[in-house]
């Protein structure tokens, strides 16, 4: 009997934590021929989501993909990440979270085939440095705060 890896109830349990805490879960992912993402969104064979609960419809993550609807450029788009392909997965705003290493092939993922399988690319960035560049580089509490886009729902009578 094979055991199932523990990857996907990782990345389950983080993004539970992520929603708990009032933060936005993001998850960083290799491209290849298995993921369907959007086209052009990708840089290096990479693309990092939000797979906040505002920002997906329908989210599933299963023990071999996760699946879930989100909207690019303003239009909605179906997207398929096979969990092998995952890189990481961390709150936005304080970059806690987890790396993994990945499970395909370099060659597989787009990227340089020199680099060894297993290896993370030297193109993924500490989450927790990037996170704390973004909030250095966020804008001072002296602007108005941003009001609230109002809500598409009807009120039905």
């Amino acid at each position: 009997m094979s055991t199932v890896s523990t990857k996907p109830y990782l990345i389950r349990a983080i993004w539970e934590w992520c929603v708990d805490q009032g933060f936005t879960p993001y998850v960083a992912t290799l491209v290849d021929a298995q993921t369907r993402v959007p086209p052009g969104y990708a840089r290096d064979g990479q693309i990092v989501l939000n797979l906040s609960p505002d920002a997906t419809g329908q989210l599933q993550i299963a023990n071999d993909f996760i699946t879930f609807q989100a909207r690019f450029g303003g239009v909605a788009h179906s997207l398929v990440v096979p969990i092998a392909n995952v890189i990481a997965v961390y709150a936005r705003e304080n970059g806690q979270g987890m790396a993994f290493e990945t499970e395909i092939s370099g060659e597989e993922a787009g990227v340089d085939a020199d680099e060894r399988p297993g290896e993370m690319p030297d193109v993924v960035e500490d989450m927790a440095d990037a996170a704390a560049a973004a909030k250095a580089e966020a804008p001072s509490g002296d602007e108005p705060p941003r009001r609230p886009r109002p809500s598409h729902l009807t009120v039905v009578k």
